[in-house]
């Protein structure tokens, strides 16, 4: 089956924004690395590999300096609610920052060991999230994205973390720390979303999705739930590798660490919601692993 590009910030529930001692680990489950079918595998990034670079060498170089790959990397716009456009600086594929948040990051180095459960170097604050599901205009959830998002929320509030949720929909986002909204009007040749990763404390606050008006609600549920892991510090669970979506590329340690959450596994986890890639069969649930990595954190 042909495989779908998406445009989501690699997020893995194995990779936090926390700071975890691989010396904590007194055992770690190897799961089989072939139980997953790539067939049918939808790839949550952009391949930037045969892209040409939009940017100047001070830019690469910083980049490169975070640990980030360069290849391909591009400045572009995104569109927010109601139409504000924010330049931003897509590195990977599927990660997007202003220069500001690019020229912020604190890289502090990373194990590199395969398929464990990883975190990155900084956690959101213990707080409640407010949320607001966009509901203006052409970048409007739809009735099913807004169930969908009601169902990702509620998953994460019924594990009583340190950080919890407030969801409302509505246009008044400014004051909110973080929105979800369709733009699919300004990606019509995408499926998926994309999301940042926090700082200072606080959440990423723009999740956008993008053509899912033909998956089911539990899919939606998943990319969903995927992107606000991103924004709570989690990089993709096989950052190493992309393996979910049969490939061999290391996303680096996106300067932000990649740093192994004990209790995870340490061989690839086909089930993880942070996977790099996804299928149309997701239920849109956390797996185990998922579950211990946000609670070690959280």
């Amino acid at each position: 089956m042909k495989l779908q590009r998406l445009f989501i910030v690699p997020a893995v529930f194995g990779l936090l924004l926390g700071s975890c001692e691989a010396d904590k680990v007194t055992s770690e489950e190897v799961l089989d690395t072939n139980q997953i079918d790539n067939s049918d595998r939808i790839i949550l990034g952009v391949n930037t590999s045969e892209t040409p670079t939009n940017l100047d060498q001070s830019t690469l170089d910083l980049i490169s300096k975070n640990h980030l790959s360069a290849l391909g990397a591009q400045r572009e716009e995104m569109v927010l609610p109601g139409g504000e456009k924010r330049e931003v600086i897509r590195v990977e594929g599927d990660i997007v920052m202003s220069l500001e948040e690019l020229s912020g990051l604190d890289f502090q180095g990373y194990e590199d060991t395969h398929n464990k459960q990883y975190s990155t170097n900084a956690l959101v604050s213990p707080q409640t999230i407010t949320v607001i599901g966009y509901t203006g205009g052409s970048q409007a959830l739809t009735t099913k994205e807004r169930t969908a998002l009601s169902w990702a929320i509620a998953n994460y509030n019924r594990l009583n973390l340190n950080i919890n949720f407030n969801l409302t929909f509505g246009t008044n986002y400014q004051n909110k720390d973080m929105v979800v909204y369709n733009n699919t009007v300004n990606n019509p040749s995408g499926a998926g979303g994309s999301a940042g990763f926090p700082s200072n404390g606080n959440p990423n606050k723009f999740v956008q999705i993008y053509g899912l008006s033909n998956y089911n609600t539990n899919v939606i549920e998943h990319v969903i739930t995927h992107e606000i892991g991103h924004s709570v510090g989690f990089r993709h669970t096989d950052f190493f590798s992309r393996q979910s979506c049969g490939q061999n590329t290391n996303e680096g340690t996106a300067g932000v660490g990649a740093n192994y959450i004990p209790g995870t596994p340490s061989g690839f986890d086909p089930t993880s919601i942070m996977l790099a890639c996804f299928s149309n069969n997701e239920d849109g649930e956390f797996n185990s692993n998922d579950v211990t990595a946000l609670n070690f954190l959280y």
